[in-house]
């Protein structure tokens, strides 16, 4: 047996995924063609999502189906919420096993083209007024993001340090209260607003922001130089480096689906190390 491509789910997350699957009943009149199987189209959902490659370019060779099945399915599921709950689903289990630390957290947003522009698209001021979206993440002491958005590429990144404080999920996976708000927010002089701070503080959160108009060397760097490490791991999923859908749900999945496979990767990682 051949080596497994890295794009193709193993075993482990496969069995992570597949109770969040919507069950499709086949039709008894007129069944049509029959369904092809989730994890098929899931491999091939992840090969578009690792390599950058077109939907109509999806090799049939690889048996991933149609590129058009795979936009579907990929559609559906993020409709019906399997990316996001998966997402919640490792966070509960990097948490259970202590490789979530919220003690504090970082946030940062990073700039890519929008090749067919589209919702939350929108001239950027770092790529000379090009048509453009911004990735916006949170992230953990270690670099695990918690959360993400999409918006135009001309939005500041400031518009977003509140929702995405909010989209933090309620994290599960110890006895008591799941755990949702980090103790200290770190960010750049882009995010440097007193009403935001205000904002934030009132969360129970303590705002730790680079202030505009002062000398660089301030130290933050110490804690916020993980949440590019996460953007540097996002962006190495090709999907994610050059906006190509027009649809925002869809370009959204990709994002969602991309903070899984890293949360996932990190709890693989550990469990291969300790068996």
């Amino acid at each position: 047996m051949g080596q497994r491509r890295p794009w193709e789910v193993d075993d482990g997350l496969w069995e992570r995924i597949t109770p969040l699957l919507p069950v499709v009943e086949r039709r008894q009149r007129y069944p049509g063609r029959k369904r092809l199987e989730d994890r098929r189209v899931l491999n091939g959902i992840l090969f578009v999502l690792y390599t950058g490659i077109l939907w109509e370019f999806l090799p049939q060779e690889l048996g991933y189906g149609s590129g058009s099945t795979c936009w579907r399915r990929l559609r559906d599921w993020h409709q019906t919420g399997v990316w996001q709950a998966l997402h919640e689903l490792l966070l509960a289990e990097l948490r259970a096993a202590d490789l979530l630390d919220f003690t504090r957290a970082a946030v940062d947003g990073s700039h890519l083209r929008a090749m067919k522009g589209g919702v939350k698209t929108g001239p950027s001021q770092v790529d000379r007024g090009r048509t453009g979206s911004k990735h916006h993440v949170i992230v953990e002491a270690h670099g695990i993001p918690l959360a993400a958005t999409l918006t135009g590429g001309n939005r500041h990144d400031v518009t977003q340090l509140m929702p995405l404080v909010h989209a933090v999920p309620a994290v599960k996976g110890k006895r008591g209260r799941p755990r949702r708000r980090p103790d200290v927010l770190y960010a750049d002089r882009g995010y440097d607003y007193d009403t935001y701070r205000r904002d934030v503080r009132g969360l129970g959160i303590r705002p730790v922001i680079a202030r505009r108009g002062t000398e660089h060397g301030s130290g933050l760097g110490v804690h916020r130089w993980v949440v590019e490490a996460a953007f540097a791991l996002l962006h190495w999923f090709r999907r994610l480096r050059i906006r190509w859908e027009i649809r925002d749900d869809l370009h959204e999945a990709f994002l969602t689906l991309g903070c899984a496979i890293i949360c996932w990767r990190r709890l693989a990682a550990v469990q291969r190390r300790h068996s």
